[in-house]
Protein backbone atom coordinates (compact mmCIF):
# COMPACT_ATOMS: atom_id res chain seq x y z
CA UNK A 1 0.00 0.00 0.00
CA UNK A 2 2.88 2.71 0.91
CA UNK A 3 4.34 1.94 -2.48
CA UNK A 4 1.36 2.73 -4.63
CA UNK A 5 0.80 5.82 -2.48
CA UNK A 6 4.59 6.24 -3.44
CA UNK A 7 3.77 5.92 -6.86
CA UNK A 8 0.55 7.67 -7.09
CA UNK A 9 2.17 11.06 -5.55
CA UNK A 10 5.21 11.18 -7.77
CA UNK A 11 2.65 10.04 -10.94
CA UNK A 12 1.12 13.54 -9.52
CA UNK A 13 4.25 15.30 -9.63
CA UNK A 14 5.46 14.30 -12.52
CA UNK A 15 2.09 15.54 -14.25
CA UNK A 16 2.22 18.77 -12.65
CA UNK A 17 5.80 19.28 -13.77
CA UNK A 18 5.10 18.25 -17.61
CA UNK A 19 2.19 20.92 -17.07
CA UNK A 20 4.53 23.63 -15.73
CA UNK A 21 7.08 22.98 -18.69
CA UNK A 22 4.25 23.85 -20.99
CA UNK A 23 3.16 27.12 -19.08
CA UNK A 24 7.49 27.65 -19.16
CA UNK A 25 7.33 27.11 -23.15
CA UNK A 26 4.64 29.24 -23.44
CA UNK A 27 6.08 32.13 -21.09
CA UNK A 28 9.20 32.34 -23.50
CA UNK A 29 7.31 32.23 -26.86
CA UNK A 30 5.25 35.08 -25.48
CA UNK A 31 7.82 36.78 -23.90
CA UNK A 32 9.70 37.08 -27.70
CA UNK A 33 6.20 37.22 -29.69
CA UNK A 34 5.89 40.75 -27.72
CA UNK A 35 9.52 42.17 -28.54
CA UNK A 36 8.45 41.95 -32.11
CA UNK A 37 5.42 43.90 -31.23
CA UNK A 38 6.71 46.24 -28.92
CA UNK A 39 10.93 46.64 -29.93
CA UNK A 40 10.68 49.90 -27.34
CA UNK A 41 9.88 48.01 -23.71
CA UNK A 42 10.24 49.21 -20.59
CA UNK A 43 11.34 47.95 -17.07
CA UNK A 44 9.78 49.86 -14.07
CA UNK A 45 10.05 50.17 -10.67
CA UNK A 46 7.96 51.37 -7.80
CA UNK A 47 9.65 54.62 -7.90
CA UNK A 48 8.62 55.03 -11.53
CA UNK A 49 11.34 55.12 -12.92
CA UNK A 50 12.56 52.80 -15.93
CA UNK A 51 15.34 51.62 -18.02
CA UNK A 52 15.48 50.45 -21.68
CA UNK A 53 15.52 46.44 -21.06
CA UNK A 54 13.78 44.91 -24.13
CA UNK A 55 16.54 41.65 -25.00
CA UNK A 56 15.90 42.62 -29.00
CA UNK A 57 16.45 46.37 -28.53
CA UNK A 58 19.46 47.60 -30.26
CA UNK A 59 22.27 48.95 -28.50
CA UNK A 60 25.08 50.96 -29.53
CA UNK A 61 28.81 51.04 -28.08
CA UNK A 62 28.70 51.31 -24.28
CA UNK A 63 25.23 51.73 -22.74
CA UNK A 64 25.38 54.83 -20.61
CA UNK A 65 23.79 54.36 -17.01
CA UNK A 66 22.98 58.16 -16.67
CA UNK A 67 20.63 57.59 -13.66
CA UNK A 68 21.54 57.87 -10.05
CA UNK A 69 19.01 54.44 -9.59
CA UNK A 70 20.00 53.35 -13.08
CA UNK A 71 20.78 49.46 -12.23
CA UNK A 72 19.82 48.75 -8.92
CA UNK A 73 17.81 45.78 -9.24
CA UNK A 74 14.71 45.25 -7.10
CA UNK A 75 13.67 41.74 -4.97
CA UNK A 76 11.80 40.91 -7.54
CA UNK A 77 14.21 41.21 -10.44
CA UNK A 78 13.31 44.61 -11.53
CA UNK A 79 15.56 47.30 -12.75
CA UNK A 80 15.62 51.24 -11.56
CA UNK A 81 16.02 54.31 -14.17
CA UNK A 82 14.34 56.88 -15.58
CA UNK A 83 10.60 57.71 -15.70
CA UNK A 84 9.16 57.33 -19.31
CA UNK A 85 5.49 57.45 -20.76
CA UNK A 86 3.15 54.11 -20.32
CA UNK A 87 2.87 52.54 -24.02
CA UNK A 88 -0.60 52.23 -25.09
CA UNK A 89 -2.05 49.44 -27.85
CA UNK A 90 -5.46 48.98 -27.26
CA UNK A 91 -6.83 45.70 -26.38
CA UNK A 92 -3.78 43.35 -27.82
CA UNK A 93 -1.59 45.28 -24.94
CA UNK A 94 -3.83 45.16 -22.26
CA UNK A 95 -4.03 41.44 -23.37
CA UNK A 96 -0.50 41.25 -23.53
CA UNK A 97 -0.09 42.64 -19.76
CA UNK A 98 -2.59 40.31 -18.09
CA UNK A 99 -0.69 37.21 -19.79
CA UNK A 100 2.68 38.86 -18.27
CA UNK A 101 1.18 39.77 -14.66
CA UNK A 102 -0.48 36.33 -14.79
CA UNK A 103 2.80 34.49 -15.57
CA UNK A 104 4.39 36.75 -13.12
CA UNK A 105 2.55 35.55 -10.34
CA UNK A 106 2.27 31.81 -11.66
CA UNK A 107 5.99 31.27 -11.72
CA UNK A 108 6.43 32.84 -8.41
CA UNK A 109 3.66 30.63 -6.82
CA UNK A 110 5.57 27.89 -8.42
CA UNK A 111 8.80 28.87 -7.44
CA UNK A 112 7.66 28.99 -3.49
CA UNK A 113 6.07 25.86 -3.59
CA UNK A 114 8.45 23.79 -5.51
CA UNK A 115 11.88 25.49 -3.02
CA UNK A 116 9.39 24.83 0.02
CA UNK A 117 8.90 21.23 -0.83
CA UNK A 118 12.13 20.20 -2.10
CA UNK A 119 13.18 22.18 1.47
CA UNK A 120 10.72 19.86 3.44
CA UNK A 121 12.19 16.65 1.94
CA UNK A 122 16.19 17.74 1.40
CA UNK A 123 16.84 20.38 4.37
CA UNK A 124 20.34 21.38 2.95
CA UNK A 125 19.31 25.38 2.00
CA UNK A 126 22.51 26.74 0.78
CA UNK A 127 22.75 23.31 -1.88
CA UNK A 128 19.23 24.09 -2.97
CA UNK A 129 20.21 28.08 -3.38
CA UNK A 130 23.13 27.18 -5.58
CA UNK A 131 20.99 24.84 -8.04
CA UNK A 132 18.38 27.20 -8.44
CA UNK A 133 20.63 30.01 -9.07
CA UNK A 134 22.83 28.36 -11.87
CA UNK A 135 19.66 27.03 -13.33
CA UNK A 136 19.21 30.65 -15.03
CA UNK A 137 22.63 29.83 -17.03
CA UNK A 138 21.01 27.12 -18.90
CA UNK A 139 18.49 29.70 -20.07
CA UNK A 140 20.22 33.01 -20.99
CA UNK A 141 23.79 31.01 -21.98
CA UNK A 142 21.63 29.37 -25.12
CA UNK A 143 19.95 32.81 -25.71
CA UNK A 144 23.47 34.20 -25.79
CA UNK A 145 25.28 31.80 -28.06
CA UNK A 146 22.13 31.33 -30.91
CA UNK A 147 22.18 35.10 -31.41
CA UNK A 148 18.57 35.80 -29.60
CA UNK A 149 19.73 38.15 -26.73
CA UNK A 150 23.06 40.00 -27.46
CA UNK A 151 25.62 38.92 -25.25
CA UNK A 152 27.14 41.37 -22.86
CA UNK A 153 30.85 42.51 -22.96
CA UNK A 154 32.53 43.39 -19.48
CA UNK A 155 35.73 44.16 -18.32
CA UNK A 156 37.72 43.18 -15.91
CA UNK A 157 37.18 47.02 -14.12
CA UNK A 158 33.81 46.37 -14.89
CA UNK A 159 32.84 43.23 -13.02
CA UNK A 160 34.88 43.83 -10.27
CA UNK A 161 32.43 46.66 -10.24
CA UNK A 162 30.01 44.21 -10.19
CA UNK A 163 31.27 41.99 -7.04
CA UNK A 164 29.68 44.01 -4.25
CA UNK A 165 26.70 43.97 -5.94
CA UNK A 166 26.50 40.22 -6.90
CA UNK A 167 27.71 39.48 -3.41
CA UNK A 168 24.49 41.25 -2.19
CA UNK A 169 22.80 39.58 -4.69
CA UNK A 170 23.67 36.15 -3.59
CA UNK A 171 22.51 37.08 0.13
CA UNK A 172 19.24 38.23 -1.26
CA UNK A 173 18.41 34.52 -2.34
CA UNK A 174 20.55 32.33 -0.09
CA UNK A 175 18.39 34.40 2.67
CA UNK A 176 15.08 33.72 1.34
CA UNK A 177 15.89 30.05 0.67
CA UNK A 178 16.68 29.45 4.52
CA UNK A 179 14.07 31.62 5.63
CA UNK A 180 11.60 29.86 3.31
CA UNK A 181 13.13 26.57 4.47
CA UNK A 182 13.12 27.56 8.42
CA UNK A 183 9.47 28.64 8.53
CA UNK A 184 6.24 29.06 6.59
CA UNK A 185 6.45 30.37 3.38
CA UNK A 186 3.87 32.95 4.61
CA UNK A 187 5.86 33.95 7.20
CA UNK A 188 8.58 34.69 5.27
CA UNK A 189 6.83 36.87 2.75
CA UNK A 190 5.47 38.88 5.36
CA UNK A 191 9.12 39.55 6.86
CA UNK A 192 10.01 40.73 3.34
CA UNK A 193 7.15 43.02 3.00
CA UNK A 194 9.51 45.07 5.41
CA UNK A 195 12.11 45.49 3.59
CA UNK A 196 11.14 49.59 2.65
CA UNK A 197 12.31 50.01 6.40
CA UNK A 198 15.76 48.46 5.41
CA UNK A 199 15.90 50.41 2.48
CA UNK A 200 15.20 53.68 3.97
CA UNK A 201 17.57 53.23 6.54
CA UNK A 202 20.67 52.15 4.13
CA UNK A 203 19.91 54.79 2.20
CA UNK A 204 20.28 57.68 4.92
CA UNK A 205 23.39 56.04 6.48
CA UNK A 206 25.48 55.69 3.27
CA UNK A 207 23.97 57.80 0.60
CA UNK A 208 22.64 60.55 3.58
CA UNK A 209 19.43 60.84 0.81
CA UNK A 210 16.41 62.21 3.34
CA UNK A 211 12.67 61.41 2.30
CA UNK A 212 9.88 63.05 2.46
CA UNK A 213 7.85 62.83 6.12
CA UNK A 214 4.50 61.11 4.39
CA UNK A 215 7.29 58.20 2.93
CA UNK A 216 8.68 58.11 6.92
CA UNK A 217 5.19 57.65 7.92
CA UNK A 218 4.53 54.37 5.70
CA UNK A 219 6.97 52.75 7.37
CA UNK A 220 5.08 52.38 10.82
CA UNK A 221 2.23 50.14 9.71
CA UNK A 222 5.29 48.05 7.89
CA UNK A 223 7.05 47.77 11.41
CA UNK A 224 3.84 47.40 13.34
CA UNK A 225 2.60 45.06 11.30
CA UNK A 226 5.15 42.59 10.76
CA UNK A 227 6.02 43.08 14.71
CA UNK A 228 2.41 41.69 15.58
CA UNK A 229 2.72 39.17 12.77
CA UNK A 230 5.70 37.42 14.52
CA UNK A 231 4.18 37.37 17.84
CA UNK A 232 1.32 35.98 16.71
CA UNK A 233 2.97 33.35 14.23
CA UNK A 234 1.99 29.55 15.21
CA UNK A 235 5.43 28.61 13.12
CA UNK A 236 7.76 31.30 14.57
CA UNK A 237 11.34 30.32 14.36
CA UNK A 238 14.36 32.95 15.09
CA UNK A 239 16.16 31.51 11.60
CA UNK A 240 13.24 32.05 9.77
CA UNK A 241 13.19 35.72 10.83
CA UNK A 242 16.95 36.68 10.74
CA UNK A 243 16.89 34.81 7.75
CA UNK A 244 14.51 36.71 5.69
CA UNK A 245 15.87 39.82 7.30
CA UNK A 246 19.30 38.79 5.52
CA UNK A 247 17.33 38.96 2.29
CA UNK A 248 15.64 42.45 3.06
CA UNK A 249 19.15 43.74 4.11
CA UNK A 250 20.65 42.23 1.09
CA UNK A 251 18.48 43.72 -1.49
CA UNK A 252 18.54 46.87 0.13
CA UNK A 253 21.97 47.02 0.08
CA UNK A 254 22.36 46.08 -3.54
CA UNK A 255 19.89 48.55 -4.55
CA UNK A 256 22.25 51.38 -2.57
CA UNK A 257 25.06 50.10 -3.41
CA UNK A 258 24.41 50.27 -7.22
CA UNK A 259 23.98 53.99 -7.15
CA UNK A 260 26.47 54.64 -5.19
CA UNK A 261 29.09 52.55 -8.00
CA UNK A 262 27.54 52.88 -11.00
CA UNK A 263 25.68 56.36 -11.12
CA UNK A 264 26.97 58.25 -14.40
CA UNK A 265 29.23 55.66 -15.39
CA UNK A 266 29.40 53.40 -18.91
CA UNK A 267 28.90 49.96 -18.12
CA UNK A 268 29.62 47.45 -20.77
CA UNK A 269 28.19 46.88 -23.92
CA UNK A 270 24.51 45.12 -24.27
CA UNK A 271 23.96 45.55 -20.75
CA UNK A 272 20.05 46.47 -20.49
CA UNK A 273 18.14 45.27 -17.28
CA UNK A 274 18.04 41.59 -18.58
CA UNK A 275 21.54 40.80 -19.07
CA UNK A 276 22.87 42.80 -15.68
CA UNK A 277 20.18 40.24 -13.94
CA UNK A 278 22.18 37.37 -15.99
CA UNK A 279 25.29 38.39 -15.17
CA UNK A 280 24.60 38.99 -11.73
CA UNK A 281 22.93 35.79 -11.32
CA UNK A 282 25.87 34.08 -13.20
CA UNK A 283 28.26 35.29 -10.76
CA UNK A 284 26.12 34.51 -7.40
CA UNK A 285 26.85 30.80 -8.73
CA UNK A 286 29.99 30.91 -8.44
CA UNK A 287 30.26 32.61 -5.17
CA UNK A 288 27.66 30.33 -4.03
CA UNK A 289 29.44 27.30 -4.78
CA UNK A 290 32.66 27.01 -2.45
CA UNK A 291 30.10 28.88 0.27
CA UNK A 292 27.70 25.58 -0.32
CA UNK A 293 30.59 23.30 0.05
CA UNK A 294 31.87 24.96 2.98
CA UNK A 295 28.54 24.94 4.44
CA UNK A 296 26.95 21.78 3.63
CA UNK A 297 29.78 20.29 1.35
CA UNK A 298 28.58 17.29 -0.51
CA UNK A 299 25.60 16.26 2.14
CA UNK A 300 22.63 16.93 -0.05
CA UNK A 301 23.82 14.11 -2.11
CA UNK A 302 24.11 11.31 0.12
CA UNK A 303 20.67 12.51 1.67
CA UNK A 304 19.14 12.16 -1.89
CA UNK A 305 20.42 8.57 -2.20
CA UNK A 306 19.21 8.00 1.62
CA UNK A 307 15.80 9.50 0.20
CA UNK A 308 15.42 7.09 -2.95
CA UNK A 309 16.44 4.36 -1.14
CA UNK A 310 13.64 4.29 1.79
CA UNK A 311 11.27 4.12 -1.25
CA UNK A 312 9.88 7.96 -1.11
CA UNK A 313 11.20 9.04 -3.89
CA UNK A 314 13.18 8.49 -7.41
CA UNK A 315 15.96 9.94 -7.96
CA UNK A 316 13.84 11.41 -11.58
CA UNK A 317 11.03 12.66 -9.13
CA UNK A 318 13.93 14.73 -7.37
CA UNK A 319 15.63 16.07 -10.23
CA UNK A 320 12.49 17.21 -11.37
CA UNK A 321 11.50 19.00 -8.63
CA UNK A 322 14.54 20.68 -8.09
CA UNK A 323 15.04 21.56 -11.87
CA UNK A 324 11.67 23.33 -11.40
CA UNK A 325 12.28 25.34 -8.50
CA UNK A 326 15.38 26.32 -10.55
CA UNK A 327 12.99 27.08 -13.90
CA UNK A 328 10.44 28.73 -12.18
CA UNK A 329 12.94 30.83 -9.83
CA UNK A 330 14.61 32.69 -13.02
CA UNK A 331 11.08 32.49 -14.94
CA UNK A 332 9.52 34.62 -13.05
CA UNK A 333 12.49 37.32 -12.28
CA UNK A 334 12.47 37.29 -16.35
CA UNK A 335 8.43 37.53 -16.77
CA UNK A 336 8.87 40.46 -13.98
CA UNK A 337 10.58 42.67 -16.61
CA UNK A 338 8.10 42.18 -18.98
CA UNK A 339 4.85 42.52 -16.69
CA UNK A 340 6.23 45.62 -14.92
CA UNK A 341 7.68 47.25 -17.84
CA UNK A 342 4.02 48.00 -19.27
CA UNK A 343 2.55 49.74 -17.15
CA UNK A 344 2.88 52.55 -14.65
CA UNK A 345 4.17 53.09 -11.21
CA UNK A 346 1.20 52.31 -9.58
CA UNK A 347 -0.35 49.59 -10.99
CA UNK A 348 3.06 48.23 -10.92
CA UNK A 349 2.57 49.10 -6.93
CA UNK A 350 -0.94 47.41 -6.34
CA UNK A 351 0.22 44.90 -8.66
CA UNK A 352 3.25 43.85 -6.43
CA UNK A 353 1.21 43.78 -3.15
CA UNK A 354 -1.48 42.05 -4.75
CA UNK A 355 1.45 39.24 -6.07
CA UNK A 356 2.41 39.06 -2.32
CA UNK A 357 -1.10 38.49 -0.93
CA UNK A 358 -1.39 35.45 -3.75
CA UNK A 359 1.79 34.05 -2.97
CA UNK A 360 0.90 34.22 1.30
CA UNK A 361 -2.51 32.78 -0.02
CA UNK A 362 -1.16 30.12 -2.26
CA UNK A 363 1.51 28.86 0.17
CA UNK A 364 -1.51 28.33 3.17
CA UNK A 365 -3.68 26.15 0.85
CA UNK A 366 -0.84 24.17 -0.56
CA UNK A 367 0.45 23.10 2.99
CA UNK A 368 -2.51 23.89 4.85
CA UNK A 369 0.14 26.17 7.23
CA UNK A 370 -2.42 27.57 9.82
CA UNK A 371 -2.35 31.22 10.55
CA UNK A 372 -3.46 32.55 13.77
CA UNK A 373 -6.17 35.77 13.81
CA UNK A 374 -3.10 37.89 14.99
CA UNK A 375 -0.95 36.89 12.15
CA UNK A 376 -3.65 37.74 9.50
CA UNK A 377 -4.28 41.01 11.19
CA UNK A 378 -0.31 41.86 11.17
CA UNK A 379 0.48 40.49 7.70
CA UNK A 380 -2.41 42.63 6.22
CA UNK A 381 -1.33 45.74 7.71
CA UNK A 382 2.18 45.08 6.70
CA UNK A 383 1.74 44.80 3.32
CA UNK A 384 -1.06 47.45 2.96
CA UNK A 385 2.14 49.99 4.88
CA UNK A 386 4.07 48.40 1.30
CA UNK A 387 1.57 49.56 -0.78
CA UNK A 388 1.43 52.65 0.99
CA UNK A 389 5.23 53.22 1.14
CA UNK A 390 5.35 53.17 -2.93
CA UNK A 391 2.52 55.30 -3.10
CA UNK A 392 4.05 58.05 -1.46
CA UNK A 393 7.71 57.12 -3.22
CA UNK A 394 5.90 57.69 -6.06
CA UNK A 395 4.37 61.09 -4.98
CA UNK A 396 7.91 62.31 -4.25
CA UNK A 397 9.74 61.65 -6.96
CA UNK A 398 7.12 63.63 -9.26
CA UNK A 399 7.55 67.11 -6.86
Amino acid sequence: LMHETHIKKEATTMTFAKRSLVVLALAVSVSYSASAFNPGAFVRNTAGNTLTGNKQAPVFGRAEVSSPTAVALSSAGGAKAKPAEEPSGGIFATLQVGIYFALWYLFNIAYNIYNKQALNVLAYPWTIATIQMAAGIAYFVPLWLLGLRKAPKLNASELKTLIPIALCHTGVHVGAVIALGAGAVSFAHIVKASEPVVTCGLNYLLLGEVLPLPVYLTLLPIIGGVAIASMKELSFTVLALAAAMLSNVSSAARGVLSKKTMSGKKMGENLDAQNLYAVLTAMSTVILIPLMLGFEGLGMFKATGDLVASGAYTNKALATLLALGGASYYAYNEVAFLALGKVNPVTHAVGNTIKRVVIIVASVVAFKTPMSTGSIIGSSIAIAGTLLYSLAMNASKKK
